[in-house]
């Protein structure tokens, strides 16, 4: 007797643990069924995936989507959508909202307002702070959290803990992998007078490389002293990949895609529209990064989508704001640099997919093995597209790669064995949950 699924993938090359290779995928309940030749099987829906590749659900762990406080720029639902556009099936997103996400009954707010409304599945960081310190425990396994993020130099918001004191405190604290935004705020104030009125190019000579170095130092010393576990975000140095080699054993990290594609060249071209904390650097510092993606230094990528309004964005520097949108084209960018052979499709899927699960134990998540969610992000790798602002999700509405051409493209974004997006249109409504994560699901 034939096996009845509710849905079945068929004809597609599968990237998963086993390497790549032509199979089918059966779905049931919204996890995965089965994997292999699927021939003799029904299902409710079939998707024809010949030709395309289908890769674990990439999620981004770092997004900010300004819901509640700045909903003008984006909110849980043009974020969402946003990132299901661009393939992606996941998001963790950032405390800098307004109210702050401190609390145990702000992060409730926030899974309020997402479930059932964001396109894709999410969880929320918690901000870490002087006052909810002794708290950190707790809050980082309440449901929907990510984990605890703490900011070390000041950028977007109101979150900052910048004295090694106040670091200690939370470390001391948490359980899980805290999430740090590495820049040492004390040089940063010291540089101010670096900053050059009307020219962003600036931006990287004031929050220089020796302020990200020295606080990641810093940060890596109290990590060992706290017997903590920490993730750097958005490294930005070739000096900080070179001293994160030398400790994998407390410090894991990520990459941004603005980092490995974008340069200090680019700020005559497109201004305040690259102006990102950490900034984007000069070549070198690009190459590095790279560098420690060839090496496997690097663990996952994220977005650090951070949009504003073209209005805000096109004051006069420094007054303009920090941050680009980027959650929807982080897999076209990626896969046109796996194209162009940077990296392999298996290692854009181990940044992606399998690192994220690894480094923060999504339960059932980044992986197309038979039990765990049916998340799908489904790619034509031969496919050129033209990336345009008027493609943006976001309610922000533009994008830093407005007009680059890029081979590699997003076709179907499948959610929990619901196909969400295809063809760049949305064709489900949402229907987001909260990601679990094994270390909270236990006591």
């Amino acid at each position: 007797m034939a096996t009845t699924y509710d849905l079945i993938l068929t004809g597609g090359t599968v990237v998963n643990h086993d390497g790549e290779g032509r199979r089918d995928i059966g779905v049931s309940g919204g996890r995965i069924a089965a994997i292999g030749n699927l021939g003799q099987a029904s299902a409710d829906e079939t998707i024809d995936c010949r030709g395309l590749h289908i890769l674990p659900g990439v999620v981004d762990s770092q997004v900010h989507f300004r819901e509640p406080g700045l909903a003008h720029k984006e909110d849980l639902e043009t974020g969402s959508r946003a990132a299901v556009l661009g393939g992606v099936t996941a998001v963790f997103e950032m405390p800098n909202t307004n109210p702050l996400t401190t609390s145990e009954a702000a992060l409730a707010d926030k899974v309020r307002r997402a479930t059932g409304r964001m396109h894709c599945d999410f969880a929320f960081w918690v901000g870490g702070t002087r006052e909810n310190a002794k708290d950190a425990g707790d809050l980082e396994r309440l449901p929907g959290a990510a984990g605890i993020k703490v900011f070390m130099g000041s950028s977007t918001g109101d979150l900052l803990v910048e004295d090694d004191e106040g670091v200690a405190a939370i470390l001391k604290n948490t359980r899980r992998r805290a999430a740090f935004h590495s820049e040492d705020e004390f040089r940063l104030r010291e540089r101010l007078g670096e900053r050059i009125e009307g020219d962003p190019s600036s931006h990287p000579v004031w929050r220089d490389e020796i302020a990200a170095l020295r606080c990641t130092e810093r940060l890596v010393r109290i990590a060992r002293e706290a017997r903590a576990r920490i993730h750097v975000l958005h490294i930005s140095t070739a000096e900080e990949i070179a001293f994160l080699e030398q400790h994998k054993d407390v410090a894991t990290c990520e990459a941004t895609p603005h980092h490995l594609t974008l340069s200090a060249d680019d700020y005559a071209r497109l201004g305040t529209l690259i102006q990102m904390n950490p900034p984007v650097r000069a070549v070198r510092h690009r190459d590095r990064i790279w560098h420690g993606i060839a090496q496997g230094i690097v663990d996952v990528l994220g977005s650090d989508h951070a949009p504003h309004t073209l209005a805000e964005k096109a004051k006069t520097y420094p007054a303009s704001p920090s941050g680009m949108t980027g959650v929807q084209t982080l897999v076209p960018i990626m896969l046109d640099h796996v194209n162009a052979g940077r990296l392999t499709l298996q290692r854009f899927v181990d940044l992606t997919s399998h690192g994220p699960q690894r480094i923060f134990g999504m339960a059932r998540k980044g992986r197309i093995a038979a039990g765990y969610d049916a998340d799908f992000t489904i790619v034509d790798l031969k496919r050129r597209e033209t990336i345009t602002n008027a493609q943006a999700g976001s309610k922000a509405g533009w994008t830093p790669y407005d007009g680059r051409e890029v081979t590699g493209w997003p076709v179907g974004t499948v959610v929990r064995g619901r196909r969400v997006m295809w063809e760049g249109e949305i064709v489900t409504s949402g229907q987001g949950r909260a990601v679990e994560f094994s270390e909270a699901l236990v006591s």
